[in-house]
């Protein structure tokens, strides 16, 4: 009787670890171990919402933090970039989990051959579901099922308060500037889930899908006249010098559309859109910023 409770003992801690949960990623369904160790993640999105789950991670990626995941990386260790992964510091590490997407899903391949890696890529043609998916994902991945939960109950009551206070409050263009350049993005863009979840009007439909925009003029902008302005400031977001996005866009063409006249031209988070857009946080912080946006002006 001792020999079997002994032989117990020793394989019970080895069932525990060998659990396995199903969980949605970009390729499809995965089994992965339930709450694993030492865990590395090389996704801003990813960071995002591990951060509101409270998930402490092993690594991360090597960058400037936006303020509000400083203190969830602080004193972590750097991996190398989101492009460029330091292999060999990984493999000295030996993660047990390696969580990438987004701009590091091209090494999914090559980060697999050092320990199991996920690709928790978030599609921005759909990022409102990819986003609820990938917050109930790791809810299950690290036992955290009843925060994940709630995180999507308030991702939703979110969307419906800025919805709600967008109706009726005219079109919009959402802008990104680039230094002294501006790009526009429409409803099927990795942007266009603010035209789709809070069902606002595009100023100028039928825009290209490309992931840098369509490139257009100050012209471009005042005679497509939008009632409001969205934009991304690409160089704030990535911590680049020059030109800032609101000096690129103060001229008389941008000043003479509606949005220009009226002082609806906002200035979204650019962290939140450009670089941890589909996290939980990230999103929270934009639907916030138009819910006030859009609430605080008249029909």
């Amino acid at each position: 009787m001792k020999a079997i409770i002994c032989a117990l003992a020793v394989m019970l801690p080895a069932a525990l670890h060998a659990e396995t949960v199903t969980i949605q990623t970009a390729t499809g369904e995965v089994e992965a171990e339930a709450r694993p160790g030492a865990t590395v993640a090389l996704d801003f999105a990813a960071i995002d919402t591990l951060s509101a789950l409270d998930v402490a991670l092993a690594a991360r990626p090597d960058f400037t933090p936006p303020a509000y995941l400083a203190g969830a990386l602080d004193g972590l260790p750097t991996v190398g970039t989101l492009f460029e992964p330091d292999y060999e510091a990984l493999a000295a590490m030996a993660p047990d989990l390696i969580i990438a997407g987004g701009r590091s899903q091209s090494q999914v391949p090559q980060l697999s051959k050092l320990a199991p890696t996920l690709d928790m890529t978030i599609d921005g043609a759909q990022m409102i579901p990819d986003a609820k998916a990938r917050i109930s994902a790791y809810g299950a991945l690290f036992d955290r099922v009843e925060q994940a939960d709630a995180l999507n109950v308030q991702l939703d009551d979110a969307i419906v308060a800025a919805s709600d206070a967008a109706q009726g409050k005219g079109d919009a263009l959402i802008l990104m500037t680039n230094g002294g350049k501006i790009a526009a993005y429409g409803a099927s863009s990795r942007f266009g889930w603010l035209h789709q979840v809070l069902a606002l009007p595009e100023a100028y439909p039928g825009l290209e899908v490309e992931s840098h925009g369509e490139a257009v003029s100050f012209e471009f902008v005042a005679e497509a006249n939008p009632d409001w302005i969205l934009v991304i400031d690409r160089g704030a977001a990535v911590g680049q010098g020059g030109e800032a996005g609101a000096a690129t866009l103060d001229n008389p063409l941008i000043a003479g559309t509606t949005a220009g006249q009226k002082g609806q031209i906002v200035y979204l988070d650019p962290a939140a859109m450009y670089l941890a857009g589909g996290g939980y946080q990230a999103l929270m912080l934009t639907l916030d910023q138009l819910d006030q946006a859009f609430s605080g002006a008249k029909s």
